[in-house]
């Protein structure tokens, strides 16, 4: 019998080491590597691997077929715009998310939507009751959605030979568990092999997977970080447990663009599309309020207005507090001491609020004008009128600089109603005017900003 020995895997990369480090050669993390037993089983199925990949033979790379990959529909449109058009057959979705954020009812509403596919659903985290349970919240016509409560991966093969689904979804990855791997569920090496064996059989049978995963308090994937190299499309599931609206936001894409974001309410019977965020986002005009800009950004390839919303009040203690919800905190710092270096604004005493409203988390540079209007708003206790939206990105000497797809922000803003927008004079150059009603304010510097803002 051959002997067993014993082998380093990182965590964060996949290197491999025959001693244990402190310090990973390949990815630089500390202390990231785990023990794992390999077997003599695991030459055996190395070997017929090889001898599998030699059936293989090149080919000329003009020969190869260039038709455009035939996409499943999965009956929403968010969805299928995130995933690049519809699901490939073949490919390997992972969807990631916080615990009770929706990526299971997600998915579920999803698979029931799809009465004329056969879809298995592995679930290794709640009973078929559960899933009953849900189901039956979930407005869906009749449905061929098969459910099976099981984490041994033989046994799931197993029946997936018998039930030959068109589509095969895995609640959740780091529950799954095989043989051949001499560890517990959830491990490093549980969640990489039980992957690898999944993206085997998508492959081979032409079947798409969608795995659910879990995340890290740091809100990465949980698990070693090869598996979002092993998957072809990563999707993460984000938003405030507290407000109704989750983000469907594509982080990897093999087969489409990684820019796309689909937004989505959360109600008691599931999760409902949000076709027009804009209006939903903006809620009631706030008529006589300071500390409110209207921010005009693009997540993805979609425009959308958003309140941003902030309040400055004395330092009661002798740090000033800082605090920002749905922005970066650092960026907010930065804005804060260009109004104080550049504008002359003394915020230093102050304590300083930001908040992006309706729960989302937006990475768009095109609304740091309306974040910092909305704090000058706050500190002077002055309105900024309610038909006036904004969007530009401001750099460190004061100056606003240009922001991309301006024609889509403008054009956003016109059709909710708005009656001036200020933008990058270095966006106009080119820009037909003429065919906007609504007033298009160029500025070049903050202080140009303020002056159409505040008079």
């Amino acid at each position: 019998m051959a002997k067993e020995k014993s082998v380093f895997l990182c965590n964060e990369c996949g290197y491999e080491s025959p001693k244990w480090a402190g310090k990973c050669p390949g990815c630089g993390a500390w202390n990231s590597f785990v023990e794992k037993v390999v077997r003599a089983t695991s030459s055996v199925r190395m070997s017929s691997a090889s001898s599998a990949k030699q059936l293989s033979q090149p080919v000329l790379i003009d020969t190869v077929s260039t038709d455009e990959l035939p996409r499943i529909d999965l009956g929403d449109s968010e969805l299928n715009r995130v995933l690049g058009g519809g699901l490939v057959p073949g490919s390997m979705v992972l969807l990631g998310g916080e615990p009770g954020i929706g990526k299971s009812t997600l998915v579920l509403q999803t698979m029931l939507n799809l009465p004329d596919r056969r879809v298995l659903y592995v679930s290794g985290e709640e009973s078929a009751q559960q899933i009953k349970l849900r189901a039956d919240r979930i407005e869906h016509p009749r449905s061929g959605c098969m459910i099976v409560c099981e984490t041994l991966l033989e046994t799931i093969f197993t029946h997936v030979k018998n039930v030959q689904p068109e589509l095969l979804v895995i609640d959740s990855i780091q529950t799954m568990c095989s043989e051949a791997v001499d560890s517990s569920p959830g491990s490093m090496s549980q969640v990489r092999e039980c992957t690898a064996m999944l993206l085997k059989f998508a492959k081979e049978n032409n079947v798409p997977v969608i795995l659910i995963g879990h995340i890290t308090k740091d809100g990465a994937i949980a698990g070693p970080k090869i598996l979002e190299h092993i998957v072809d499309v990563v999707i993460q599931f984000e938003g405030d447990q507290h407000h109704i609206y989750r983000v469907l936001r594509s982080i990897k894409n093999r087969f489409g663009s990684t820019a796309e974001l689909g937004i989505y309410e959360m109600r008691r019977e599931g999760l409902r599309q949000v076709n027009n965020p804009s209006e939903l986002l903006l809620g009631d005009r706030h008529n006589g309020m300071s500390g409110v800009a209207i921010a005009s950004a693009i997540e993805g390839v979609s425009p959308f207005l958003i309140e941003v919303q902030s309040l400055v009040s004395s330092a009661v203690y002798g740090t000033p507090q800082r605090s920002a919800t749905g922005f970066d905190t650092r960026r907010m710092n930065m804005l804060l001491a260009v109004l104080e270096k550049r504008v002359g604004f003394k915020l230093a005493q102050k304590d300083v609020y930001l908040n992006i409203a309706g729960g989302l988390r937006v990475n768009d540079p095109a609304i740091d004008l309306p974040v910092i209007s909305a704090i000058l708003s706050s500190n002077m206790d002055v309105e900024i009128e309610p038909t006036l939206c904004m969007a530009g990105e401001v750099g460190l000497s004061g100056e606003i600089r240009p922001v991309n797809r301006i024609e889509q922000r403008i054009a956003e803003a016109q059709k909710l109603g708005f009656k001036e927008i200020i933008v990058p004079a270095a966006n106009i150059k080119r820009l037909d005017l003429a065919r906007f009603e609504i007033k298009v304010h160029p500025a070049s510097k903050v202080e140009e900003a303020f002056r159409i803002i505040f008079g």
